[in-house]
């Protein structure tokens, strides 16, 4: 499967809730980073493993916000990596604050599973939104 046509899918299974489907596409030493000073996971460390994305972040996206979305808007192949320019929505359901904020993911991909995540977002956004402290 072409490498955009699968983030796309998992885009896709993502705005349907199908986390399973979404965990499914990764490599079991998957290497996911947020952003540096993102309220999730300060200091841009990898969490590894499916597992690890999902205890650590899906799970807790999933009671701290309202409506959560990523919109992407631009898929860049560049062969086993992929690029998204886009945007999150949602609200956060502490602060009740909205969140419209610019994002960028860059997916790496080896024998069609995700095996490196980066995320490129205003984390002084996310700090604002949520009421959190910055690091």
């Amino acid at each position: 499967m072409p490498s955009v046509r699968l983030i796309q899918e998992l885009y896709g299974a993502f705005a349907r809730g199908d986390v399973p489907a979404v965990l499914a596409a990764f490599d079991p030493r998957i290497e996911w980073h947020e952003a540096e000073s993102n309220p999730y996971q300060p200091s841009g460390a990898a969490w590894v493993g499916p597992d690890a994305v999902l205890q650590h972040l899906f799970l807790r996206l999933a009671g701290d916000w309202e409506g959560i979305t990523v919109h992407p808007r631009v898929l860049h192949d560049a062969g086993d990596t992929v690029v998204m320019e886009g945007r999150y929505s949602g609200t956060h359901a502490s602060s009740g604050r909205a969140l419209d904020a610019q994002v960028c993911h860059v997916w790496t991909l080896r024998d069609g599973e995700v095996v490196r995540f980066q995320q490129y977002v205003d984390t002084a956004r996310l700090h604002a939104v949520m009421g959190t402290p910055r690091a």
